[in-house]
């Protein structure tokens, strides 16, 4: 609780599922729903940095350290996305990672 949010909100349904939040979560199914949004975020991260590689203008600035803050930015992108319901390759991969490790689903 905080002063500008003084009642938290509970989590939503996606939410939820999401993380594998509950009254009997099972800790390794939260861990696999973790690694699946993980290599969601790191694949819609190389996804975008094409589209950033030829931006002309020097979005930061130019000088040597661009390509690092760019690259940087583009994979907290990825995450961001990811996070917030990605585009589905998590959930795929989730499942066969539950398949494999022959967890009930």
């Amino acid at each position: 609780m905080d002063i500008l949010n003084p009642m938290p909100l509970p989590p939503s349904p996606a939410e939820t599922a999401r993380t594998g939040a509950g009254a009997d979560a099972d800790p390794r199914r939260a861990q696999i729903r973790a690694a699946a949004e993980e290599y969601e975020a790191l694949f819609i991260g190389q996804m975008l940095a094409p589209m950033f590689e030829n931006l002309g203008g020097g979005l930061f600035g130019g000088g040597p350290g661009e390509a690092v803050y760019r690259s940087m930015m583009v994979e907290q992108y990825g995450k961001s996305i990811a996070r917030s319901g990605g585009i589905g390759i998590a959930d795929s991969v989730e499942r066969e990672i539950l398949k494999l490790q022959e967890i009930g689903q």
